[in-house]
């Protein structure tokens, strides 16, 4: 049962932290990783376009977002290649006919520790920052802004550059 695996009590933030022997890193926060700022698609982007921009700026993935900046989920190269290669999709299809609205997210104040929680089942989490607004007539409320795309290899990278053993 879920509520008592602590990995996954930990990733869903209703424990801080369990393990007894932490590694160096564990307690680091997620803004302590070089993150590049991440390409996002709108989610009209056709499966086309998607797969020429991401293969253009060098990209494995990108955060698909509405103008609104609500946070639709991911699209990936290879689903989407895959994708329109078996007929699934068409070159013209909006990208999110092949973006997935399952992932996980993770804040900058988050710990490394946590994030590799994430990164045991998930291949990435979306890094986000809250920001209040306010609109005109004053009432304000928490947006979510993408900061960043997390990989397995984003952590391992900070870990060998930074390694105090």
């Amino acid at each position: 049962s879920k509520f008592v695996n602590d990995k996954w009590m930990i990733k869903n933030g209703f424990l801080n932290d369990v393990q007894e022997h932490k590694p160096w890193w564990w307690n680091f926060k997620v803004q302590k990783l070089n993150l590049s700022a991440p390409l996002i698609l709108l989610p009209e982007v056709s499966c086309q376009k998607a797969i020429e921009i991401l293969q253009e700026k060098g990209y494995d993935q990108a955060p698909v977002v509405a103008e609104s900046g609500l946070i639709l989920g991911m699209v990936t190269l290879s689903n989407t290649l895959s994708s329109v290669l078996a007929g699934n999709v068409e070159f013209s299809d909006p990208v999110m006919k092949v973006t997935y609205d399952q992932f996980s997210k993770i804040g900058l104040e988050d710990s490394l520790g946590k994030l590799s929680c994430i990164l045991e089942n998930d291949h990435f989490a979306i890094v986000v920052h809250e920001q209040m607004q306010f609109s005109g007539n004053g009432s304000s409320f928490m947006k979510q802004m993408v900061f960043g795309v997390v990989t397995a290899m984003d952590l391992l990278t900070f870990v060998s550059r930074n390694d105090k053993k």
